[in-house]
């Protein structure tokens, strides 16, 4: 995996600290700000996914997929981006909602650099698929939420 200078935090979010119920699903699911820095000269776009790998469903719950986001340093204008599906049968951000008592859920934000703009709406499964060659970098920001 190509990871060098990309870097991704979040002034609501700290790497691996819980993440505020304001953006969690019960509280209105507010879409947390993303900050992304040291994006390389070559990008043309980049991708937010995020990504629940402890949700209890075969391949985990994306909360997220974001494409053709300016490849610039800063604050990630989010309504700028074009929202891709997520598994709750929607398009954009959807809050945290796992199951009362199942414990903490990690949930990757990962920022994608990428040598070619991405077509359509894919899903996380497809777009990782279609576009593993144009990661020129990724870069990862990790949280939790329970219930």
């Amino acid at each position: 995996m190509p990871v060098k200078d990309l870097a991704l935090t979040s002034p609501d979010i700290a790497d691996m600290e819980r993440i505020e119920d304001r953006c969690a699903g019960q509280f209105g699911a507010e879409a947390p700000r993303m900050v992304v820095d040291g994006i390389p000269a070559q990008a043309v776009e980049l991708a937010l996914v995020c990504h629940d790998p402890d949700a209890p469903m075969a391949h985990g719950f994306t909360h997220w997929t974001l494409y053709g986001l300016a490849p610039l340093d800063g604050e990630i204008d989010i309504e700028a981006g074009r929202p891709g599906p997520n598994d709750d049968g929607g398009h954009g951000w959807v809050g945290p909602f796992p199951p009362y008592g199942h414990g903490d859920h990690r949930y990757y934000f990962w920022v994608y650099a990428l040598s070619r703009p991405v077509e359509g709406e894919p899903t996380r499964d497809e777009f990782l698929h279609r576009y593993e060659d144009a990661i020129i970098e990724q870069a990862r920001l990790v949280a939790t939420y329970s219930r």
